[in-house]
Formats: structure tokens, sequence, C-alpha cells
């Protein structure tokens, strides 16, 4: 009886072991993972906006600047660009999802409001930004 304990209770031990084995090694590759995304993003030198599928403007990311964009129905949005980054700091959308995404600076990020057919795309040159 006492062999089938000890048995019962090495294996579940080796089991143990092996789960955290694993789930260390997941946790690691995860991390590289991030890092290394981390590490290859791509700053942006300028922002592309458009509005209902036109180009409305294109301006860069180094100069501070607000930009008043309307869209066909009336409504406005508000660009504002400071500090190498870009955000929709006010709109008279009804959801305001575009307000709340924040700012943007790497290359590929965008700002859409969807109501009023605006996207804000940063576009960049492929310099890697520093951590």
């Amino acid at each position: 009886m006492g062999c089938r304990k000890t048995a019962a209770l090495l294996l579940m031990k080796r089991k143990l072991r092996n789960d955290v084995i694993l789930i260390a090694a997941l946790l690691l590759i995860a991390a590289a993972v991030w890092g290394v995304f981390r590490l290859a993003r791509r700053t942006g030198d300028s922002v592309s906006v458009t509005v209902d599928g036109k180009l409305f403007g294109r301006y860069s990311l180094h100069e501070d600047a607000e930009i008043t964009i309307p869209s066909a129905d009336g409504h406005f949005n508000k660009l504002v660009i400071s500090n190498g980054s870009a955000r929709i700091e006010s709109a008279d959308c009804p959801d305001k999802l575009c307000v709340k995404r924040g700012f943007v600076k790497n290359a590929g990020q965008t700002v859409i409001c969807l109501p009023h057919r605006v996207v804000v795309t940063v576009e960049g040159t492929g310099e890697v930004d520093a951590p």
C-alpha cells in the first residue's frame, strides 16, 4: 500500500515539474516575441488624412499644428499634432471613439472616425523607434 502512494506521489511531482517547465518556456517565448515587436516599431514622419476616401492633406509630425477636418455632411474633426504625435482632439460624432483613441506616432497606426469617414494614418520612412 505504501509503495503505491509513493509511486503516485512521485508521478504527480513529475507532472507538476513538467507543467512548470512548459509554462516557463511559453512565458519566455511570449516575452521574446513581445520584445521583438516592441523594438521593431517604426516612428512616423507624417500623417495623411483622408475624408470619404479622398486625400484631404498630409502633415508633418515634426511641426505642431491644429487642423480642422470638415466632413461632407457639415460635421468636423479636429486633428492636433504635437511632440511628434497626432490625435483627434475633438469631434462632433456621437460615439467619439476617434477622440478616445488617443495619440498615434508609429508608422501604420491609424485613427478612424466612421461617422465622418475620416481616416488619419501615420506614415514613416523606416527608422526604428528607440525604446
